[in-house]
């Protein structure tokens, strides 16, 4: 039996779709539909608090993927919802640095196998081998360090842009943003109808100082690029706290699909 709420969330993916195609300046159906888009966190923030350092990326079960990475932070003015992470799409640096302590063998020497490049590992990798070896990184810390911390979606472009953007999955989820879209956005952004969306999405058109700004040549891919991953577009503060990116990952990145 067909679901009486599928043409209205039907819909509400094609307006998010429409929107989102214009800040790209191009549809999402021209991107490709068989590749793996995350959105990630980056910035001086997530540094500083020590949130890609924080034990709870390397609980088995968030590892897995079973449960996500909640942060306690809200990343936006004006919104009280925190950030869902995916800890098995995301991407591990071990060791965190050259002067990271060694993990104890043979853990240690399984993990250098399961990376893809050298020194990262994603975590959906990780997970079978700290329940193999019995190893619990979280009393391993310094050892490790979360290098791509991705938003929890689906992979697909348009839930990796719903991530970022945090627009949720209905009208009713958007956020009252009342920042002002930069000049230069306000003739592109009058094409979005819904009223509600178009305030949601003003807050990621600004020129930083009470929002993000758009970054669509330079978007950042955090030294993914170095492995075939692509930015889409990004978004940043004026402050150099807070980075977002959709980014489309190359295989050597995003692992086999589940």
């Amino acid at each position: 039996m067909t679901s009486h709420h599928t043409p209205a969330a039907s819909d509400w993916d094609r307006q998010l779709a429409d929107a989102f195609a214009v800040m790209l300046g191009r549809p999402l159906h021209e991107y490709d539909p068989d590749a793996v888009y995350a959105a990630g966190v980056g910035g001086n923030l997530i540094h500083e608090v020590e949130f890609d350092r924080d034990a709870a990326w390397v609980r088995p079960q968030a590892l897995s993927g079973a449960e996500p990475v909640r942060w306690d932070c809200s990343l936006f003015d004006d919104s009280e919802r925190t950030p869902v992470f995916d800890a098995a799409g995301s991407i591990f640096a071990i060791p965190a640095d050259r002067d990271s302590p060694a993990l104890p063998e043979p853990f240690g020497s399984a993990v250098a196998a399961a990376c893809f490049a050298e020194g990262l590992v994603r975590g959906a990798d990780l997970a079978p081998l700290v329940v193999e070896h019995g190893v619990d990184l979280a009393d391993h810390p310094g050892s490790w360090v979360v290098f791509f911390a991705r938003l929890r979606s689906d992979g697909t472009l348009l839930d990796a842009f719903r991530a970022a953007l945090d627009t949720g999955r209905s009208p009713e989820d958007l956020v009252p943003f009342e920042a002002a879209p930069a000049d230069d956005w306000e003739e592109d952004l009058a094409a979005v109808e819904h009223p509600g969306l178009r305030a949601h999405l003003a807050y990621f058109l600004t020129d930083g100082e009470e929002g993000l700004m758009p970054m669509v040549e330079d978007a950042p891919a955090w030294g993914l690029d170095d492995f075939g991953c692509e930015p889409v577009i990004g978004w940043e503060d004026g402050f150099g706290q807070l980075d977002l990116a959709v980014v489309r990952l190359s295989p050597l990145a995003a692992g086999p699909r589940p």
